[in-house]
């Protein structure tokens, strides 16, 4: 039987209903809505049926769809493994690896070795997407991410990268016009820096329960580093993004041993699907990395 649906055309399909839009899915492939526009008609004029019901704000599948899209998703995840196997049979990993990361790991911990990755796999080419706040990776055509804190069940596969101490940290700037605190109550007297988006990032973990009230927050870590190095206040920043910072004085500890350490806020994770296509890229990623992180 011969198979009319081309790939493309499947394809596009699912990134229009993990989207949920024609937009979304233009905006995430890189094309124009009218492309997929036209894949979806003639995958519905070769199938014979209607996938998708329309209305001027978002599509939704109908019963026919529903019932298509699993086989597509299945026929999709088979031929990329076959195109996986081929790939490592001919030797080293090749292929699209999309890695999504916060900013600051993405600034302090990835990018710095990126030159010496593609030397040792020039064969995979790196897309690096920065989100805050975490993503489906099957709806962001995500082969990998690293997700900062303690995770909730999924059906993903995590492996533990490790932990990054929590510092509260300010700078000499900051010092210079404010006393440093000398009790975690003092804290409630400074301008303290926190997070605008995800309040639950306001919990310091202090060895002393005590809430505290952002002065000024900011929507990701990286602002809020360049807040505390500008003297705007005191942060609660994670290790591998001030490492650095505190060796050359650039930002100063307070109240060190105050966080209760282990905390969730420390935990760092690497997270796939254990079925994924770009596995040998993965591998060939976390392998080089494994070294590379500074947490």
């Amino acid at each position: 039987m011969m198979i009319k649906s081309k790939t493309e055309d499947l394809e596009i399909f699912v990134t229009v209903v993990d989207c949920g839009s024609f937009t979304g899915a233009a905006n995430l492939l890189d094309t124009q809505v009218a492309k997929i526009s036209r894949a979806v008609s003639r995958l519905e004029r070769n199938l014979g049926t209607t996938l998708f019901t329309r209305s001027t704000r978002r599509v939704e599948l109908t019963e026919a769809g529903l019932i298509f899209l699993s086989f597509a998703r299945d026929g999709l995840e088979i031929i990329n493994r076959g195109e996986e196997a081929l790939n490592t049979l001919q030797g080293a990993p090749k292929g699209k690896l999309r890695i999504d990361a916060a900013s600051p790991f993405l600034f302090h911990q990835i990018i710095p070795y990126i030159e010496d990755f593609q030397l040792a796999y020039p064969d995979i080419q790196l897309n690096l997407i920065s989100n805050e706040n975490i993503v489906d990776l099957i709806e962001k055509k995500t082969d990998l991410a690293i997700r900062i804190g303690k995770l909730s069940d999924s059906n993903l596969y995590a492996k533990n990268i490790g932990i990054s101490k929590l510092h509260i940290v300010a700078s000499p700037r900051y010092f210079a016009k404010f006393k440093k605190p000398a009790t975690i109550a003092e804290l409630r007297t400074h301008k303290l820096i926190g997070f605008a988006d995800s309040p639950k990032l306001n919990n310091w973990f202090l060895k002393e329960d005590m809430p505290l009230t952002p002065t000024i927050t900011a929507s990701n870590g990286e602002s809020i580093r360049q807040l505390a190095l500008n003297g705007n206040g005191i942060a609660l920043l994670s290790n591998f993004m001030v490492r650095k910072d505190l060796d050359n004085n650039a930002l100063v500890e307070v109240l060190p041993n105050s966080v209760v350490s282990p905390n969730p806020r420390e935990e760092v994770h690497a997270v796939y699907y254990k079925n994924s296509a770009a596995t040998s890229r993965i591998t060939a990623f976390m392998n080089f990395y494994t070294n590379k992180f500074k947490l």
